[in-house]
């Protein structure tokens, strides 16, 4: 037959025939990325501009610590008598529908004396404190009635946003530092004579709920001044940063 050509078989050192394989078969197949391709993802430009946001909201809400102290000869006696004034000033505050009224702490110690470094118990204490929540305009008269009623530590006062306040000014805060950082970007962009093309990345580094502000009245003056001076909470401020990544 003409035109066709059959490969000669030939012998190995072993005496068997070697296989002749089609130099197709050998050849290695690779597919290469384009060029352009590489390129582009090399040369991608990018802008990271930061922004910040404060929002400031009132503290409408006083979450307060007070309770009652007292000391006498007898462990007995003592209890009773703390467990008496607290059960007065308790139903003083729920008359008065406070919030998330509950007992934060019960204690009952000895009192030492020294005497030549000889040490003797001389008496007993007792304490028993609450923590409830009202409204900042009415803490001044409740703090006043809850004296009356028995109370004799006020230990501190914590002003408060609602929740819903706070939740609010948090959605403000990060408008406000969106904002800010598009500014700043836009600035860069019109001074270089560049075009924004998109945001390719956003982060946002904090929007939590700020901490309350706390004021403690650590003697019976203080207290005392507490009660009978309108409570003013002032003000509280939520905070956001955001990070934009804008290519060009």
């Amino acid at each position: 037959m003409s035109g066709v050509t059959v490969p000669t078989p030939r012998l190995n050192s072993a005496g068997n025939f070697w296989k002749t394989v089609p130099l197709a078969l050998l050849m290695c197949v690779s597919f290469i990325q384009p060029a352009g391709a590489l390129d582009q993802e090399k040369n991608i430009r990018t802008l990271t501009v930061s922004g910040r946001g404060i929002e400031a909201i009132p503290t409408s809400l006083s979450q307060i610590n007070l309770g009652v102290e007292v000391q006498g000869k007898t462990a007995q006696d003592v209890q009773k008598e703390a467990a008496r004034r607290s059960s007065a000033v308790v139903a003083l505050l729920q008359s008065r529908n406070v919030e998330k009224l509950q007992t934060t702490g019960i204690s009952l110690n000895p009192v030492y004396s020294y005497n030549n470094n000889v040490q003797k118990i001389t008496g007993y204490a007792a304490s028993n404190t609450v923590s409830f929540r009202i409204a900042t305009d009415r803490a001044g008269n409740i703090l006043d009635d809850a004296v009356k009623s028995g109370a004799s530590q006020i230990s501190s006062i914590s002003f408060v946003a609602t929740d819903e306040a706070i939740a609010q000014a948090q959605k403000q805060a990060l408008k406000k530092a969106t904002q800010e950082a598009q500014q700043q970007a836009n600035v860069v962009f019109d001074t270089l004579g560049l075009k924004a093309k998109e945001v390719v990345s956003i982060q946002i580094n904090g929007a939590s709920a700020p901490p309350p502000i706390t004021r403690n009245y650590s003697n019976a003056k203080m207290m005392a001044e507490a009660a009978s001076t309108p409570v003013v909470g002032g003000e509280q401020q939520v905070e956001a940063s955001v990070t934009l990544q804008i290519s060009y």
